[in-house]
């Protein structure tokens, strides 16, 4: 059976034409290479403002989108709404340049205020902690997680990683980023040594993908998701340890061994060296333990 294609909409609620634009903007970003899940989360909303904003596309006003917003921000935190406006942004973009509206329909006063917030990371304490309990993790989840931790890695990147991607002896891996680019990253010595482990137990498996589910198959998104919540809970954080507190752990653990932020941008892969940044802004447990020592 033919998978479901994840850049087509057939949502039933909308109406026919502006569906036939929606698919058209759809394949449009798929060309683009946006990721998958990227271009499902905008299909779904895509879909249900079509679905919700009976009005074709040909017919949009300010006014009509302006009254849908509103309606649809309530209760919603600010950095959804921007996301709703950002993707709404592009779509119409898209049918001006594409002469399906001749008007521009989103003001950029209706952007919301988004209050600034730094990277969740582990302390290092926490961050000690969390490589202790890894020793108690089967092979497979001590080496994804120790190779989210030292390299930096999207948890979609280490669910594509592929054998043929992996330099044990460089200790480097080859992965597959936003908008398909292309970088290389590298892992410590102690997660070589995981890996080496783990891989070792799985020899017979001819699968090209590095870390495998119990069937045998690629090791999705969620479950990485799963692995590193539940390791969180085991060294009893008070948030979530997701995939990208691991991220943003390494980017800490990097800048606070005096990495520069060019290095970091790379292994991350910001395109923006203003991404990384963020990062500077982060007192570190230096800066704190002498602030204390002096202010008490």
């Amino acid at each position: 059976m033919e998978a479901k294609k994840y850049w087509v909409s057939e949502h039933g609620g909308i109406e026919k034409k502006s569906l036939v634009i929606l698919n058209e903007y759809l394949l449009s970003i798929k060309i683009e290479n946006k990721a998958e899940a990227t271009i499902t989360k905008y299909r779904k909303m895509l879909e249900r403002f079509l679905c919700e904003c009976k009005i074709p596309v040909e017919e949009m006003t300010a006014d009509i989108v302006h009254q849908w917003l509103l309606n649809f921000s309530e209760g919603k935190s600010p950095r959804t709404v921007d996301l709703m406006l950002s993707i709404l942004s592009t779509f119409f973009t898209f049918c001006l340049d594409e002469e399906y509206m001749e008007v521009v329909v989103i003001k950029n006063r209706w952007r919301p205020v988004i209050p600034e917030s730094l990277p969740r990371f582990l302390s290092e304490q926490q961050y000690a902690q969390a490589k202790l309990a890894t020793e108690e993790l089967d092979l497979r989840d001590r080496a994804l997680v120790l190779f989210l931790f030292s390299s930096g890695c999207r948890r979609s990147e280490a669910s594509y990683l592929t054998m043929e991607d992996l330099d044990m002896k460089k200790r480097t891996a080859k992965v597959i980023g936003k908008g398909r680019k292309i970088r290389y990253v590298h892992f410590s010595e102690e997660c070589a040594f995981a890996l080496d482990n783990y891989l070792q137990s799985r020899k017979d498996n001819e699968c090209e993908y590095v870390f495998l589910n119990k069937f045998g198959d690629r090791l999705s998104d969620q479950r990485i998701y799963k692995i590193t919540t539940r390791l969180g809970k085991k060294i009893g954080l008070l948030h979530p340890l997701n995939p990208h507190s691991c991220r943003h752990t390494f980017a800490t653990q990097m800048l606070a061994k005096g990495a520069e932020l060019e290095f970091i941008a790379d292994e991350l892969g910001h395109a923006d060296l203003n991404t990384t940044r963020v990062y500077a802004r982060i007192p570190s447990e230096d800066m704190m333990l002498a602030y204390q020592n002096k202010m008490g």
